[in-house]
């Protein structure tokens, strides 16, 4: 059912229609919304979950952990400051194979402190062992959260995963939504049926003291599960395509790129703008296409490739820093790319929350254009 409705309200009835059975999470701007509608759905009713309050947001993953370990379907939400002190728990989730859900409404990293969107936050853990998913709308948002529990969950993966949407210009923003119904969602995504769960009457340990001998071992199980993850997102994607038709089998998304000699690539709600840029420039005849990266963990690298094989020049709009590097983006675009003799530019923008416009956009293109790169885009050089 079609409805207008704000990006979190429309996130917290997508989670609620998944059925956790444990929410554990503590208020912080901007995700607050999401799990104050959760907290209310669970008070009045709604949803049949055990709302677990904390002092804080390691806590509150930490709840998490322990009620996946024990067999529960698990979510949590978060950003910025808060994912910054789960950093500890995201590694023991990840390590200890728990398929908990959390919602990351992206927002720049202190100090200096913002409360405005960048992506540095949910970057920051791509090594962490999470499946990262990035939206580029409100629909896209609710509709990763049915996508990700099912790759989570599955036997072959059992790795927690960020859904990611940028805050405020998307979790604050209202837009029609599609909404499934509990119907609908149930034909999708199966109740959550641990393999291996905490139980008193056959004890077994999660996330045991591995001595040098076996934990290089822990780590590539993880790094295959997260490679096949690209098969079995694909698949999830397809599928919930096929019952309710928007198609997600795509890790990566083409907007006008079957001519163009110029491509921009870029994740999150920034698509969007950047596809209003292209159909100006289009309308003038300049040959410009997007490539949206919807799953950034695992990085679909072989799929970035044949996508960009036949660009002349690529511009990557990076709303992080590896400071003393490049963008994250930017890293992984060249790597899929080596050898391949295309110039890859990358343009630093958007961080702590500064707009991103149209004009901007094109004047992105026309640097690319000169060969301008590698560059903090908008540099305001008299307040240095």
């Amino acid at each position: 059912m079609m409805e207008i409705t704000e990006g979190s309200h429309a996130v917290a009835e997508a989670v609620s229609r998944c059925r956790p059975q444990v929410i554990s999470a503590y208020p912080i701007t901007p995700q607050t919304h999401i799990v104050e509608a959760l907290a209310d759905f669970v008070a009045n009713g709604k949803l049949d979950a055990e709302y677990i309050t904390v002092e804080n947001e390691l806590s509150a993953l930490s709840a998490c952990v322990g009620a996946s370990a024990a067999g529960s379907r698990a979510y949590s939400a978060t950003t910025s400051q808060g994912l910054a002190l789960m950093f500890e728990v995201c590694f023991n989730a990840a390590g200890m194979r728990l398929p908990i859900i959390m919602s990351i409404a992206n927002r720049a990293l202190g100090a200096p402190l913002s409360i405005w969107n960048d992506q540095q936050d949910s970057i920051s853990l791509r090594d962490s062992g999470w499946l990262q998913f990035y939206a580029e709308d409100n629909q896209e948002a609710t509709d990763l959260h049915y996508i990700a529990y099912r790759v989570a969950e599955d036997p072959s993966i059992l790795l927690p995963a960020f859904v990611c949407f940028d805050g405020f210009i998307l979790s604050h923003t209202y837009e029609p939504v599609d909404m499934l119904s509990q119907e609908d969602v149930d034909k999708y995504l199966p109740r959550f049926a641990p393999a291996e769960r905490l139980d008193a009457a056959d004890p077994i340990s999660f996330g045991m003291y591995a001595t040098p001998e076996y934990y290089l071992e822990f780590r590539y199980e993880m790094d295959l599960a997260q490679k096949r993850a690209k098969d079995v997102i694909a698949k999830a994607g397809k599928e919930f395509g096929s019952l309710f038709g928007r198609d997600y089998s795509a890790l990566v998304e083409g907007y006008r790129l079957d001519d163009a000699e110029t491509v921009i690539v870029t994740m999150g709600s920034l698509c969007g703008t950047v596809k209003d840029a292209i159909d100006e420039m289009r309308a003038e005849g300049k040959n410009v296409g997007l490539l949206k990266i919807r799953i950034f963990r695992p990085f679909p690298t072989e799929d970035v490739a044949k996508a960009l094989a036949r660009a002349k020049r690529i511009a990557v709009l990076d709303k992080n820093i590896s400071l003393g590097s490049k963008g994250a983006v930017a890293l992984e675009v060249r790597d899929a790319l080596y050898g391949s003799g295309i110039p890859v530019r990358d343009y630093i923008l958007g961080l702590g929350g500064r707009d991103v416009r149209k004009k901007d956009i094109r004047e992105i293109v026309a640097l690319l254009e000169r060969g301008e790169g590698d560059q903090f885009y908008g540099l305001r050089k008299e307040v240095l």
